[in-house]
């Protein structure tokens, strides 16, 4: 739907909107490349010059990454986002391990005191999603569904800022998870989660706790031990 044409920077700060939308929204999700210059400014109704300030706008604010000869991507849903995998791409894994056994823990027993019914469909749910990827050795789907999955398990704290604290770490942790997976995607990286949803079922909340906690160590055991000696 073509926009109106006011001022040319409240025009920009329009397409800008527009363009975050499709973003925020999930019609671009992270990792998916958004239209070319020419096929937004045709669905825009702006001019070139307009749609090429916006993206650039929003690709310093780390949401969409611009790479030449390709195109460009979404790499966050939001500027917290984007700013958090800025900052934290090249951190220490066990910094992350830490972070993310804090939060999940945290998040997974208020999940087994909180959660519905709904939510325990969603977990199912994911937990099929996510060893169907691994079954047809899918990396990125894997990914995508586990993470999908631990989202999930903080949502169901029903702690609105927890959530979105973490999911603004979400492109970090896909990060952090792909580099777990590895390009082989051998057994030793494959990690049971029914576990966890048993627990937060039954609403063991200590159970539910301890689980979470311990999966990001597992992952990387060699590497975490040999930090600690």
């Amino acid at each position: 739907m073509p926009l109106s044409h006011p001022r040319r920077s409240a025009l920009s700060e329009q397409v800008i909107a527009a363009l975050r939308q499709q973003i925020t929204s999930g019609e671009w999700p992270v990792g998916a490349r958004i239209p070319t210059e020419p096929e937004l400014v045709e669905q825009l109704g702006v001019a070139r010059n307009t749609v090429r300030e916006a993206v650039r706008a929003l690709a310093h604010n780390g949401l969409l990454d611009i790479r030449q000869g390709s195109g460009t991507y979404v790499v966050a849903t939001s500027e917290l986002a984007g700013v958090m995998h800025r900052r934290f791409a090249d951190a220490d894994p066990r910094h992350i391990a830490e972070l993310r056994s804090t939060l999940e823990s945290a998040a997974a027993k208020l999940a087994a005191e909180r959660r519905t019914e709904r939510d325990l469909k969603q977990l199912d749910a994911l937990l099929v999603r996510r060893e169907e990827a691994w079954e047809a050795r899918d990396k990125e789907a894997f990914v995508t569904a586990d993470a999908t999955f631990h989202l999930a398990v903080v949502s169901a704290s029903h702690n609105d800022v927890m959530t979105a604290m973490y999911a603004d770490l979400g492109e970090v942790l896909r990060d952090w998870l792909r580099d777990d997976v590895g390009e082989e995607m051998t057994p030793e990286t494959h990690l049971d989660h029914s576990g966890l949803v048993d627990a937060i079922r039954a609403g063991d909340a200590e159970t539910a706790a301890a689980q979470a906690a311990s999966y990001p160590f597992q992952c990387r055991p060699g590497l975490f031990s040999a930090a600690e000696d």
